[in-house]
């Protein structure tokens, strides 16, 4: 293998001894580790282009990796070692940024947070917002089409992309870096790979839509009976405050029970228990009286309703970090706990309810002593629907053991009500073979079609997000 030339062929970082590449093999949650030729580290759109050129050439596998902070194992190589990971990590550039166009673009490696603060130093606003947001890089972020707790208002990583630069898997540039809004000039060559996890080509640069800032944010922790009086009091949010509701996150009582054992600083909002509780934002351009006002009015409604029977609102910026913080804290509070089988779905909003009981009816059946974890993005029809084991009683080996029976039992009853088995972290390795079960003959011919298009040879990604051909 002549890594000699390789290294020769672009201006950047090679890494090939096994101390530099190692934090570049494991998955972030250290559930996957590979092996590789090297880690290539390229500092231009150029230098990926050569690297990927390189790679056609020897007939290596490219492994392309943004922060490396996904959860699918979707940016880990395989373990036969035949693998350069292909890190974006120095494509660190914010190239412009327009506050008339409310456009920024942004090289593949820069990450969300900087993204955010370069939108913020100019009065607007990138919406996107996730927990690893510090680490996560923009590229990835497209790469898997990111969600996180703004969706509801601002629409997916998708929706907040307008222009892609891509390198292909022969090495060549596609510049699709356009700030159009609209572009009805052939097939969407940005939203093909939007969402493919690196497995037709690798993302440099990417044009982003920017918002006007709003004058002020409000959130309100509700307490309420049940999902469907969530759901009821979605339907009354939305209808009383249209764009101004920004976010509505589910939580279930053993979520905030987990923070509150778990992380030092939290609080419980409310004197009195509930079996649920709803985290909703209220985004106005009137500024903080117009937004406490506007909130006050939802929440007296949905009281009188019974859609609630308790609520406290943020009247500082640091209630407003606190009453986030217990949404937020929940995935970590659970990793805290020990052991944990998760999974990120998507359902029709309307179905949830019915789903969250029926489903937990047959875990309670099957599965009796385990503890249920369910919060998310009620707002979109995003839930994590994930399982610990009891208190004390079963090891780490028994639990892990009910791992495919219960992910075959939920994403059965996923797919029964038209869900996803994947809401917002991609297939890579871990939903990869699951989701080939839940698609048809003709998606599963269409995706292979277009992957080998794009990447006859197979040398994209390898192994990630298709099954078997």
């Amino acid at each position: 293998m002549d890594l000699p030339a390789l290294r020769a062929s672009f201006a950047g970082r090679l890494l090939v001894a096994p101390d530099a590449m190692a934090p570049f093999l494991t998955d972030w949650r250290g559930k996957w580790t590979g092996q590789a030729l090297a880690v290539a580290q390229p500092d231009t759109t150029e230098g990926v282009a050569a690297v990927l050129r390189w790679c056609s050439a020897q007939g290596v596998a490219v492994v392309p990796q943004g922060g490396n902070t996904g959860l699918s194992g979707g940016a880990t190589p395989a373990s036969e070692g035949r693998n350069l990971v292909l890190s974006t990590a120095r494509l660190q550039r914010i190239r412009a940024l327009d506050p008339v166009g409310h456009t920024l673009t942004a090289e593949a490696g820069v990450t969300l947070q900087q993204v955010q603060d370069a939108a913020r130093e100019a009065q607007r606003l990138f919406p996107l917002s996730l927990a690893a947001q510090g680490s996560c890089t923009i590229g990835g972020n497209l790469a898997t089409n990111a969600g996180g707790v703004q969706v509801l208002r601002y629409g997916n990583a998708r929706e907040l992309c307008l222009g892609l630069e891509v390198v292909t898997a022969d090495g060549q540039v596609w510049n699709g870096l356009r700030e159009l809004r609209k572009d009805n000039s052939g097939y969407d060559l940005r939203d093909l790979f939007i969402g493919s996890e690196g497995t037709l080509g690798v993302i440099t640069a990417a044009v982003l839509k920017l918002f006007p800032r709003p004058a002020a944010q409000v959130v309100a922790w509700v307490a309420v009976p049940s999902p469907a009086a969530a759901l009821a009091l979605l339907a009354l949010a939305q209808q009383r405050l249209a764009a101004e509701l920004t976010a509505f996150e589910l939580i279930s009582q053993t979520c905030l029970h987990l923070v509150l054992q778990h992380v030092p600083a939290a609080r419980r909002p409310l004197a009195d228990e509930a079996p649920w509780y709803v985290l909703l934002e209220v985004s106005s351009a009137q500024g903080e009286a117009a937004a406490t006002t506007t909130i006050e009015g939802l929440l007296e409604a949905a009281l009188d309703a019974g859609h609630a029977s308790d609520a406290a609102l943020s009247a500082s910026l640091a209630q407003f970090r606190s009453l986030w913080a217990l949404r937020e804290d929940i995935s970590e509070s659970q990793a805290a706990e020990g052991p944990a089988i998760k999974h990120d779905i998507a359902l029709p909003i309307a179905r949830i309810p019915a789903f969250i009981a029926a489903t937990a009816a047959a875990v309670e059946r099957h599965f009796p002593a385990l503890r249920l974890v369910v919060f998310g993005h009620l707002g979109d029809g995003n839930l994590h629907y994930n399982l610990s084991p009891p208190l004390a009683g079963m090891g780490r080996a028994e639990f892990y053991a009910l791992e495919a029976p219960l992910n075959r039992l939920v994403h059965d009853a996923v797919h029964a009500v038209g869900g996803s088995i994947s809401a917002e972290h991609g297939l890579g390795v871990l939903r990869r073979d699951e989701a080939a079960r839940y698609k048809t003959a003709v998606e599963r011919r269409l995706m292979q079609t277009v992957k080998r298009a794009f990447d006859p040879r197979n040398l994209m990604n390898p192994g990630k997000l298709l099954g078997p051909d």
